[in-house]
C-alpha cells in the first residue's frame, strides 16, 4: 500500500500497488453510490474537486470510458505526486487537469457536469470553502438536468449535521447522508432533475452487477444503508 499525506497524520489517499485502479479506502467506494442509480452510459462528464491519489479518477477512467473527466486541484505538488507515485493517467482527450481553487472554479460560468465529486481537505483535515452554502449552490448551478453531487465530509467533534443541512438547502432537501465509515468519513449525495431511486432488491441487484462488471463491491454500502433504516423499502434522491 502507498499513502499520501500532507505532512500530517491525515491520510489523503491510498493505492494498492498491485491494483492501482481499485478503490482501497471505504469512503471512496461509498462515493460511487450514484453509479447504482444510473445505467452504464452515465456519467458523460465528471468534475472532481480535489485529486488526492487520483483513485476516483483512475476508477472512472477505466470503468466509464465514455466520461470526460475534469479535475480541479489547488496544489500543483499533489498533481506531481499523483503522476509520479499513483499512476495518474495521461490522456488529454479524456482527462483535463486544472490548477485552481475548487470553490472559485464552480463559481465561474462554464460547462455543466453530470457528476461533481468533492473530496478536498488541507493538512489539518479541513474543507474550508468547499463546505459552504455558496459552494453547494454553485455546484448545483454547474450540474446537468440529471446531475448528482457527492461529497466527502470528514466528521469533526461537532459531526456533519451542519454540512448536510447546507447541502440540503442548496438541493431543496434532496440529500442522502450515508452511515459514517470507520475512518470517520461521511459521504453525502445530492441530486437535481427527475427523482431517482431503487427499492432494496433492485439496489442489491445493481450493486451485484457493478461488482461483476468493475470489481467494485458496494453490497456492504447497501447493507449499511439498510441497517440504519431497516423499515425503509426504498432508497431515493
Amino acid at each position: 500500500m502507498r499513502f499520501l499525506h500532507f505532512g500530517s497524520p491525515w491520510v489523503q489517499g491510498a493505492m494498492r500497488i498491485a491494483r492501482p485502479y481499485a478503490l482501497e479506502l471505504e469512503y471512496t467506494r461509498d462515493m460511487m453510490l450514484p453509479l447504482l442509480f444510473h445505467g452504464e452510459d452515465w456519467p458523460a462528464s465528471v468534475l472532481q474537486v480535489g485529486l488526492g491519489t487520483a483513485s476516483i479518477t483512475k476508477f472512472l477512467y477505466r470503468h466509464r470510458p465514455q466520461a470526460h473527466l475534469t479535475v480541479v486541484e489547488i496544489e500543483p505538488r499533489v498533481i506531481g505526486a499523483a503522476q509520479h507515485y499513483f499512476k495518474l493517467p495521461e490522456d488529454a482527450a479524456r482527462l483535463s487537469i486544472e490548477i485552481a481553487d475548487g470553490a472559485d472554479y464552480v463559481a465561474q460560468s462554464g460547462p455543466s457536469f453530470d457528476w461533481i465529486v468533492v473530496d478536498g481537505f488541507d493538512a489539518r483535515g479541513l474543507a474550508g470553502t468547499l463546505d459552504t452554502r455558496s459552494f453547494y449552490r454553485h455546484c448545483r448551478a454547474r450540474l446537468t438536468d440529471r446531475g448528482v453531487l457527492v461529497t466527502n465530509l470528514l466528521r469533526r467533534t461537532r459531526g456533519c449535521a451542519a454540512s448536510i443541512a447546507r447541502i440540503g438547502e442548496a438541493f431543496d432537501g434532496r440529500v442522502l447522508a450515508l452511515p459514517t465509515c470507520k475512518s470517520g468519513n461521511t459521504v453525502a449525495v445530492a441530486a437535481i432533475g427527475a427523482p431517482c431511486g431503487l427499492d432494496r432488491q433492485a439496489l442489491t441487484a445493481a450493486a451485484a452487477a457493478l461488482r461483476d462488471g468493475t470489481g467494485l463491491n458496494l453490497l456492504r454500502t447497501v447493507g449499511r444503508l439498510a441497517a440504519v433504516s431497516p423499515a425503509a423499502t426504498r432508497v431515493a434522491l
